[in-house]
């Protein structure tokens, strides 16, 4: 199939684009890297009737380090965060999350922020800003408002984004002393959407694990440092409150199975 007749608007800065927004609301869309937006558009699951391209908005492609996070840009490719030379010292749970998303073409030109406001439930980015606790930035005519990821993602393809805000950019948290970090999926082949994902933030104190590709939208919990069949215990009871169904991809119990096995596997590392 092919899109919906749309007009094209590519501005020169965020302020112009917030300002298209606001004047076009729920009727535009806003176009980044486009590999999660074409697809949509083409199967005319969104038929917008203006597309705001903001690849080219140099003042929305950045990736520093700023407050204690890794802050990125609404236009920074995942490739550009992917082959930062200080990424893991940075970020380490990113350097494990990047070789699992899609193929490196794809991330030559879909951006992190596009991932997140896309808010696929499979997506590998989204579930690395939860269980960190990272933060999105939304931003529209009048000015800016900050919200934690858990507040962010509501449901399925659903965030807390008004139609007339940008994501201007997402943070991710630096790594901290003492934590351990550690992520894996599964999924029919290398580069598929996963049929489950996991990840894992440990401390001296608690263990922070989070689920994706189960649920409407990633979940985290936060268990006690616990060990042998404690853990196991309370992974299993976290798979069933994911409240997971059966699709054409695999069946509501192969999912669970899918959260105790790797979930205890990247724990168990994420201790290490």
């Amino acid at each position: 199939m092919k899109p919906q007749v749309f007009d094209y608007a590519r501005p020169d800065s965020a302020a112009e684009a917030v300002a298209l927004l606001a004047d076009s609301g729920s009727d535009a869309r806003i176009l980044a890297g486009g590999q999660s937006l074409m697809a949509v558009l083409n199967m005319r699951l969104a038929q917008p009737s203006l597309l705001i391209d903001i690849s080219r908005v140099q003042d929305l492609n950045y990736v520093r380090v700023q407050d204690g996070n890794l802050v990125i840009g609404a236009a920074a490719t995942q490739a550009s965060v992917e082959w930062r030379r200080s990424l893991k010292d940075e970020v380490p749970l990113l350097t494990q999350v990047f070789p699992h998303i899609s193929h490196f073409q794809i991330r030559n030109r879909g951006t992190v922020c596009g991932s997140v406001a896309h808010a696929d439930p499979s997506a590998e980015l989204p579930l690395a800003l939860l269980l960190l606790g990272g933060q999105v930035v939304l931003r529209n005519r009048k000015g800016r408002r900050v919200l934690a990821a858990d507040d962010f993602f509501q449901g399925m393809l659903m965030t807390a984004r008004a139609p007339d805000e940008l994501v201007e950019e997402v943070r991710y948290p630096l790594v901290t002393a003492g934590h351990g970090y550690a992520f894996n999926e599964f999924s029919g082949r290398h580069g598929d959407f996963a049929v489950a994902s996991v990840g894992a933030m440990v401390n001296k104190d608690s263990i922070r694990f989070a689920v994706g590709g189960v649920s409407d939208r990633p979940r985290v919990k936060v268990l006690p440092l616990l060990k042998g069949a404690d853990l196991d215990t309370a992974i299993n009871d976290f798979a069933w409150e994911l409240e997971a169904r059966d699709d054409h991809h695999a069946s509501a119990q192969f999912r669970r199975q899918l959260v105790r096995r790797l979930g205890r596997a990247v724990i168990e590392r994420a201790m290490s």
